[in-house]
């Protein structure tokens, strides 16, 4: 309808500028400049726990074999979408320093709804035996730091290889992940102080950032996938 297209003009828009606001202040600071300040708040190895305790124990799910995966996958997507912006755009109602301390709790709840709408897509397309934690970091973080998790699932011609991956490894992982995270949490607290950020924006981000984890998602778990380890092809990824 026009009155949806306006609606999701306007969603565009605001998403636009914030991303365009966030944008000009990481170049002004610098990435290694981030990264430092990142890691002199304790941010990075906060985010890097978080990560850890996200992925120690794969979500469960109700969701079973459909017969129309694709389109439930959607519409989980679209859901977990929705609440991951009310989450963050709650959060950052909170002003200034007080905004500062919702940014981890935020980021925290993004996730959880995130990672439940992994394995609620791995259930639709009759996965959900085969979800592992390898899963789960690729489809949360290949988006923003796929080069990170070239060790973990890759993609070799239409099936996807899940490399194994000991304790060491993916604490060595998750570390990475904590640095690169925690440089853009960094910068979404300064952007809170500027104008054109608030609650509105903030909320649209979450909601673009989890439909991309979706996207990830749909994409390695309606492709055949091989367990690296076994050397067999998998029934599920």
């Amino acid at each position: 309808m026009p009155h949806d297209g306006r609606i999701k003009g306007k969603r565009k828009g605001h998403l636009h500028k914030v991303q365009m606001s966030t944008k000009k202040f990481l170049i002004r600071a610098g990435s290694s400049g981030l990264a430092k300040v990142a890691n002199q708040a304790g941010i990075a190895d906060r985010v890097s726990d978080a990560i850890m305790n996200l992925i120690s124990a794969v979500p469960s799910s109700s969701e079973t074999n459909c017969a129309t995966p694709d389109a439930r996958a959607k519409l989980l997507a679209r859901n977990a979408a929705r609440t991951s912006a009310s989450i963050s755009g709650g959060a950052a109602l909170a002003p200034g320093p007080l905004g500062m301390l919702t940014l981890l709790p935020d980021i925290i709840g993004v996730w959880k709804v995130q990672a439940q709408m992994v394995a609620d897509i791995a259930g639709a397309y009759g996965k959900t035996a085969t979800l592992t934690r390898q899963h789960m970091v690729y489809c949360l973080f290949k988006h923003s730091a796929a080069q990170l998790l070239r060790d973990v699932i890759v993609r070799e011609g239409e099936r996807y290889l899940v490399l194994p991956v000991t304790l060491r490894m993916m604490r060595s992982l998750v570390s990475k992940l904590g640095v690169n995270v925690g440089e853009r949490t960094f910068g979404k607290a300064i952007a809170r102080y500027a104008p054109v950020v608030g609650a509105v924006g903030v909320g649209a981000y979450a909601y673009y950032d989890t439909k991309k984890v979706a996207e990830t998602a749909i994409e390695l778990f309606s492709s055949e996938a091989v367990l690296h380890n076994e050397g067999a092809a998998d029934s599920g990824a």
